[in-house]
């Protein structure tokens, strides 16, 4: 028997990042952006890349109303990683700079929140 856990089954290489990206809302996960560093972007982008499309296929096969715990921690971590592809993949180096406008660009509510 499985022990309980953060994260569905084929997902656990992503528990040590849950705790710190898996914000329940846009507003927060873009705040887990700007307050994060490169070094822990990175790590969360290397371990989760390969997944994503996983966890996409893995949640595409469940109603969003019936996801349990897990899976909606799992559905935060994919909505996280989209910002965290923007810095990674696009922004790079430059973050840093774009940073600085973020907070004139705030997210109050998107339909992920809902």
């Amino acid at each position: 028997m499985r022990q309980s856990s953060l994260l569905p089954g084929g997902f656990e290489t992503l528990e040590p990042f849950a705790e710190f990206w898996a914000a329940d809302t846009a507003a927060k996960r873009a705040h887990c952006r700007d307050i994060s560093n490169e070094s822990s972007r990175q790590d969360f982008y290397d371990a989760a890349v390969r997944l994503i499309p996983l966890a996409l296929e893995y949640l595409d096969t469940r109603p969003l109303a019936e996801l349990g715990d897990s899976e909606q921690r799992l559905m935060r971590l994919v909505l996280s990683f989209g910002h965290v592809a923007m810095a990674v993949e696009l922004q790079g180096s430059e973050e840093a700079e774009h940073a600085q406008w973020r907070p004139f660009m705030q997210i109050t509510t998107t339909p992920a929140d809902r």
